[in-house]
């Protein structure tokens, strides 16, 4: 007997429309092709501004909420990037110049027109008015642009009480947000991420042991600058200085302005480090012993080079604190929070050997020592590799862990596990078939015969799945939880 899966009619497609304005520097970064273009500008008379601007303005001022607010915040960007040529910035500027200036050091970014996928989904912290029996919940995404740049997006909607999703429009714009970077890092902890990195070039000493017990990110930065003065840079310890600084950039915070809809805004990477973006955010709602709540993920982040799983923790979904996840276990993708501890610990599950799913217990939630491998591919449609798609959801009969399977032909399927309450690190219930497999509409993609999730919900019965489609596009789907459970306890 197999378990009945519904698929629901929400989709979400790749919307090519849905754009940010972000900072861009011609060339190289040694600045001289942006000083040429600031001359050029510089050259202008006022009447030449004037034209130019408004050119500009009309052009993208209604596809931005306040475009001229980022031409300046640009301007200084190219200022501060510049700042060692003090004769190019020597005259007084008009505001008009300086966003002229800004709006040749911007660009355009469609932030999902190659792909909309995996997603997860949880509660809305700010449940309102809504329908009797109703639910409001917020979807995450996985938004792919130009150069396979990922970002995490935001759809709202509600879940009725008989488990129909209406999602509210997007709006009409995409905001970035304003990027603050924690400034005191503690160089132990520092150093002991690098080495889980497998980061240890002769280099690392040389910056570190200029720096006290902590530093700031300019007192690294300055000791980056003495050391690479006095020897030669390899391209193996460019890469190293990269992953430093890159670490370093790793902890920040950004804050949305609360005139912004939820799905406007998009947490990009900040980071010149992250090039290949943030990927595979799954959210969850953690309820502390205090009865707190925080809504975490995890993700990955990566630069073509090295990756580094990070943690999002919001309260509201407007400010969010970005932080690494430390620990020799973490080093791979997979990491799923549960949303409580147990016996006071924190828990979560990994997949550090890339192919197994182990338990972790921490009494730090940015730091995991700790790993028991927990289950091994076992059927054939999981031989490959295995892993979750999302946090454990708790029943009173047990954590249902949502897992994904590689088979042949590198067919992703999404299969099940029934965790003991007290003790996860036994399973006590296993599906020996796939949950969900993609059908033939859901085949095509970027990533063939692929079907992924970051976190399910359950609600009025239901277990509310919403999964990528082949790395393309989403959709959802919902399955009884009592049947589910029925069919892991005697499969």
């Amino acid at each position: 007997m197999t378990v009945t899966v519904k698929r629901l009619p929400n989709k979400f497609y790749p919307d090519p429309a849905r754009v940010i304005a972000k900072f861009y520097l011609p060339g190289s970064d040694d600045g001289k092709r942006a000083k040429i273009i600031i001359n050029r500008i510089l050259a202008f008379s006022d009447q030449e501004v004037d034209i130019a601007l408004n050119e500009v303005l009309v052009d993208f001022s209604s596809r931005h909420r306040n475009i001229t607010k980022i031409f300046e915040k640009n301007f200084d960007t190219v200022k501060d990037i510049l700042a060692s040529d003090s004769g190019i910035f020597s005259k007084h500027l008009s505001l008009k110049r300086k966003l002229l200036i800004g709006s040749y050091f911007t660009l355009e970014y469609a932030i999902e027109a190659a792909a909309f996928f995996n997603p997860s989904i949880i509660e809305d912290p700010n449940q309102g008015t809504r329908d009797e029996g109703g639910t409001r919940v917020i979807v995450s995404f996985r938004a792919v642009g130009e150069g396979h740049i990922s970002s995490i997006v935001f759809r709202s909607g509600i879940l009725t009480r008989d488990n129909e999703l209406i999602f509210k429009p997007a709006g009409r714009f995409v905001d970035l947000p304003e990027a603050l970077k924690l400034h005191v890092y503690d160089k132990g902890q520092f150093l002991e991420k690098l080495h889980e990195m497998h980061i240890q070039k002769d280099i690392i000493g040389a910056v570190m042991d200029r720096l006290g017990d902590s530093f700031l990110y300019r007192d690294l930065q300055e000791s980056i600058a003495r050391v690479t003065r006095d020897i030669p840079l390899t391209y193996t310890k460019k890469k190293v200085i990269d992953s430093m600084n890159w670490l370093a950039s790793s902890h920040y915070e950004i804050t949305f302005s609360l005139d912004t809809d939820l799905s406007e805004r998009v947490v990009f990477p900040v980071s010149a480090h992250e090039s290949n973006g943030i990927e595979d955010a799954r959210f969850v709602k953690f309820i502390d012993d205090d009865g707190s709540i925080t809504y975490f993920a995890t993700y990955t982040a990566y630069d073509g080079y090295t990756i580094l799983p990070k943690s999002i923790e919001t309260k509201d979904f407007y400010h969010f604190k970005i932080r690494p996840i430390h620990g020799e276990y973490t080093q791979n993708k997979d990491l799923a929070l549960f949303p409580r501890k147990i016996r006071g610990r924190y828990a979560m599950i990994s997949r550090y050997d890339g192919v197994n799913n182990y338990l972790m217990f921490s009494d730090d939630i940015h730091a995991w020592h700790d790993a028991r491998k927990i289950q091994e591919p076992q059927y054939p449609w999981e031989f490959i590799q295995l892993g979750n798609c999302g946090s454990p959801l708790e029943t009173e009969k047990g954590w249902l862990l949502i897992t994904h399977g590689v088979g042949p032909m590198r067919r992703y399927s999404l299969g099940a596990v029934l965790l003991a309450l007290e003790d996860p690190s036994h399973i006590i219930g296993q599906l020996r078939e796939p949950l969900l497999v993609a059908n033939e509409e859901e085949r095509e993609g970027y990533v063939p015969n692929v079907v992924y999730s970051c976190g399910s919900l359950i609600r009025n019965g239901d277990l509310i799945i919403p999964y990528g489609m082949s790395d393309y596009a989403s959709g959802f789907a919902t399955v009884k939880v009592n049947e589910l459970l029925d069919r892991l306890l005697n499969d």
